[in-house]
């Protein structure tokens, strides 16, 4: 090429050149939009062979027209314009653009912003606070129970109280007409009971904790863990927030006492139907501290040997005592639901119930062999004679004081506190 033009177009053209062709009244369109916006309104091409001069106009699109014989339809002269013009000025760009940076200019930054959220949401990991819920498996007695004893307990040890201790005439009525010895093999045995008894709720013990989730889980029905505080354990018969608080006078004795009753497939339904009880509107009693009053009992009968005959003839001590716990707590429900006793009856039936209990253990547990027979026969269960067939006071028939103290005040805040010397009653403080 040689004879460039003022922009470097070339004036001559070598050989057939590629040119646009456009109507003499079209390329002032163009030359205007091209103006504006550098998109053109209407183009038409078209491929012509020879050579003409082209005199170079405004931004470099020549003005000079092609032969005048050359018309479009009758109309107006053509135009020439080098491709390479209209490069220049970005109309080819807009003609021949792909359709990914098309499609790319129609999206709006709201449809850019869902996109990064969504692609976002592959990043988002689920979170979990101390309190969320799991699946801590169910423990059985049994299980609990080898935990401690595989455990060194020796501290509690010192401090266990096995019998009641007598001096003079009373020690010698005692040995006289007394129950006999526990045997020596069981020793061991009873002691691991009363060291069990001063064990507090630890939260670094994984066992501790799945005897709470038990509990909960087996009464409730729920299949996800509970949180270690909350109300949730008031409505299940605690004092507060903390079931360690009420587990200062039994000690972890208490709740596995309560971990036997649910976790027993005999005893789950009586567990079920006195849990169903104590949320009776009027008859409602704490659930779980009635339980402990009840292992409160049975620790008494067995440091008063009432329950020393029994261990003897069975070879065992802590199955007598589930089942002397179990019998306890069979009696004060039947009292209770056949004599519609109420939260002011508490103390007054718990001491009938201790002193039944103390009395006639053998018979207590036959009444609980004789209702669990009948259960898994298909009956409801029988209802015992009860210790004394009238009713018990209630605080109408008492007098003023009695009222005063039957009343708001009187619930089971440290019924297991008392001091050995007044372990022999049952009270209410």
């Amino acid at each position: 090429l040689s004879g460039t033009g003022q922009r470097g177009y070339s004036q001559r053209e070598v050989g057939p050149a590629l040119q646009v062709d456009v109507m003499e009244g079209d390329i002032a369109g163009i030359i205007k939009e091209e103006g504006s916006n550098g998109v053109p309104q209407e183009s038409k091409p078209d491929l012509t062979n020879g050579c003409s001069a082209h005199k170079t106009g405004t931004n470099g699109i020549t003005s000079e027209c092609h032969n005048p014989k050359d018309q479009v339809n009758g109309s107006s002269a053509l135009k020439s314009v080098p491709i390479s013009a209209l490069k220049q000025n970005g109309l080819l760009q807009s003609l021949t653009a792909g359709r990914e940076n098309h499609e790319k200019e129609e999206v709006s930054p709201e449809i850019l912003q869902a996109q990064e959220q969504w692609e976002a949401l592959e990043c988002i990991q689920p979170a979990f606070s101390e309190d969320s819920t799991g699946h801590t498996p169910l423990i059985s007695f049994n299980e609990a129970l080898q935990h401690f004893q595989t455990t060194d307990l020796s501290e509690y040890m010192k401090n266990i109280q096995p019998t009641v201790r007598r001096t003079g005439l009373a020690a010698i009525t005692h040995f006289l007409f007394g129950p006999p010895r526990l045997h020596r093999e069981l020793l061991q045995e009873r002691d691991l009971v009363f060291a069990i008894a001063q064990c507090s709720l630890d939260n670094s013990q994984k066992v501790h904790t799945r005897v709470l989730q038990t509990i909960y889980k087996r009464l409730t029905g729920s299949r996800v863990d509970c949180p270690r505080y909350g109300p949730h354990w008031e409505a299940l018969g605690f004092q507060g927030t903390d079931p360690a608080t009420d587990l200062r006078g039994t000690g972890f004795l208490g709740l596995m006492h309560t971990l036997y009753l649910v976790m027993d497939p005999e005893t789950l339904q009586l567990a079920r139907d006195i849990y169903k009880l104590s949320q009776h509107t009027t008859q409602n009693f704490p659930f779980c501290l009635m339980s402990i009053n009840i292992t409160r009992i049975a620790l008494h009968a067995l440091r008063d040997e009432c329950l020393t005959k029994e261990c003897n003839r069975r070879q065992q001590v802590v199955g007598v005592l589930n089942d002397f716990y179990v019998a306890t707590f069979l009696q004060l429900y039947q009292i209770w639901k056949t004599q519609c006793k109420t939260i002011s009856d508490s103390g007054f039936v718990l001491k009938e119930v201790e002193m039944f209990a103390k009395k006639n253990p053998k018979q207590l547990l036959r009444r609980l062999e004789g209702f669990l027979h009948e259960r898994r026969a298909g009956g409801g269960g029988l209802v015992p004679e009860t210790p004394s067939q009238n009713p018990s006071p209630r605080s109408s028939q008492l007098g003023p004081s009695a009222t005063r103290s039957s009343g708001k005040e009187m619930n089971f805040i440290g019924v297991c506190e008392l001091p050995p010397e007044m372990e022999g009653e049952a009270r209410l403080i």
